[in-house]
């Protein structure tokens, strides 16, 4: 890692080594425990993660204490300042986060690019802090005899986010403006499998030089979060990852007094009404379905067939699977990137293994793909099985792979029925060009992310990003004014005068 001196406006290779970011520098990582960063595409070992140990979260929890009073004192105008110029640095870096990106995580370059553009997002809208705040607050003159009351919004001190693999440059964006711009401090700890982006956004985030323990980054596996879960320092955190780990996190982070947002699992469900514009729709339920690999909480990797509709989209689907290409996400042509892990991939291809056991038809198998060029990437081709049904757990198991589970519904009620069946509830997409439909369907389905013809309904940063049921535990999502609301807490103060002096 560069120090400040030496940092040059862009970043200008992947980063091969792993370091802590606390009090404003680069620090050693100390601890016991570790793993290798490995390419999904080739199997080549990009750095060493070692996991901070209690003591060293401690040290960056105290170092983030002590710099909360006089950043909270910080005016919100001059704090997203910071913001602004971040928004540069990760302009100026975005190609290099992208790179570091793919070769951690194995999506495509293209994906890379987007993520990246979607974590700016949420930069920007946390850059509008000010008038955010001000539209949180309120005030009523006059309450009572000569007295008035109002409301004003205070940070609540140090918070953590705990990130996944699957987009290790966005989601971390999902949360750190929005702390920081509301005058909390925060730590990072990114997944442990992908944290070579961070490095190069928290190399961003020192060429911005936030006053020195702001903006804090610890490494590390389960007993590094669960020392964040249990400090006592710590007011808040956020996480995103699987529904049996978000559970933990909001468990054990409440019991500790904290204030917590989990985002978990998914089981998303696409259907596809007789009056659909297939050309259009079927490309975009590809992405869906099969861009990042599959790995991704929004992929609606369950395809409802209304009606007539079925043969046509059955037909067309087909015809675009077998289009796409699979290989590194380096590649120009790669449509399909590896999985995260080899055990990623083993387990997809059990669960492949059980929907045909349950009668499941396997329609296009990729269990075999091989790639001449990287025999050591965890690679899985694209996967339909055809007449699913919703008693198989291929339809309410979480995948996180490049597998579509095809099916078909009488009406849509029979397709709405289906939706509503699993225990999850983050997203769902109907592709019609039937407005009733489309509102009989955003009033009945039990999801927080509603698409009509989007096929990832990935809200922008001004809105939250929801989820319900086990997809989502806590009260207060990510995101826009949600954000805020979790980020701060309400002082409300009475005032009486009795002297016209």
């Amino acid at each position: 890692m560069t120090s400040k001196q030496e940092q040059s406006p862009a970043a200008t290779a992947v980063p091969d080594s792993v370091e802590n970011y606390v009090g404003g520098e680069w620090v050693t990582i100390e601890g016991d425990a570790g793993q290798p960063v490995v390419n999904p595409a080739t199997g080549e070992t990009l750095a060493d993660v070692t996991f901070s140990d209690p003591d060293t979260v401690d040290e960056a929890v105290q170092t983030a204490t002590e710099a909360f009073e006089d950043w909270r004192a910080t005016s919100p105008v001059e704090r997203v300042q910071y913001l602004f110029d971040l928004k540069q640095e990760l302009e100026d870096r975005q190609e290099d986060i992208a790179q570091a990106l793919t070769r951690e995580h194995g999506k495509t370059l293209g994906e890379a690019r987007g993520e990246i553009r979607r974590g700016i997002e949420n930069v920007e809208v946390a850059a509008g802090i000010p008038n955010m705040l001000r539209e949180g607050s309120g005030n009523v003159e006059g309450v009572a005899s000569k007295m008035d009351e109002h409301a004003v919004r205070q940070p609540l001190g140090v918070f953590t986010a705990i990130t996944p693999f699957n987009f290790p440059a966005m989601i971390p964006l999902w949360f750190l403006p929005y702390a920081v711009a509301t005058g909390n401090t925060f730590i990072l700890k990114p997944s442990e499998k992908v944290p070579l982006s961070s490095q190069i956004i928290f190399e961003a985030i020192e060429a911005v030089d936030f006053p020195d323990g702001v903006v804090n980054l610890v490494n590390g596996g389960a007993d590094t979060v669960n020392a964040l879960l249990e400090h006592d320092d710590i007011a808040g955190v956020s996480f995103v990852g699987s529904t049996p780990v978000a559970q933990h996190i909001y468990e054990t982070a409440a019991e500790h007094g904290k204030r917590v947002q989990a985002q978990g699992g998914a089981k998303n469900y696409a259907v596809v009404t007789p009056d659909a514009e297939l050309e259009a729709s079927v490309p975009n339920i590809i992405g869906s379905v099969y861009g990042n690999a599959g790995q991704r909480c929004l992929a609606n990797d369950v395809v409802v067939g209304v009606g007539d509709v079925y043969d046509d989209l059955r037909e067309e689907i087909l015809d675009d699977v077998d289009e796409l290409t699979v290989g590194n996400g380096l590649d120009e042509d790669t449509d399909v990137g590896p999985l995260i892990t080899g055990e990623s991939a083993e387990r997809v291809i059990d669960m492949i293994e059980d929907a045909v056991e349950e009668g499941a038809d396997l329609v296009v198998d990729g269990r075999d793909f091989e790639h001449p060029d990287y025999p050591d990437g965890n690679f899985l081709g694209p996967t339909l099985l055809e007449n699913v049904t919703t008693d198989m757990d291929i339809t309410q198991t979480e995948i996180f792979g490049p597998v579509m589970a095809l099916t078909k519904a009488d009406d849509l009620d029979e397709a709405i029925e289906m939706v509503n069946s699993t225990e999850y509830g983050n997203a769902s997409s109907l592709y019609t060009e039937n407005g009733a439909e489309a509102r009989k369907y955003r009033y009945e389905v039990d999801a927080g992310n509603i698409g009509i013809n989007v096929g990832v309904c990935a809200p922008m940063g001004f809105f939250h990003f929801g989820g319900r049921k086990g997809s989502f535990f806590g009260d207060l999502h990510a995101q826009g004014e949600d954000a805020v609301n979790f980020y701060t807490d309400k002082t409300i103060e009475i005032q009486r005068w009795y002297s016209n002096d």
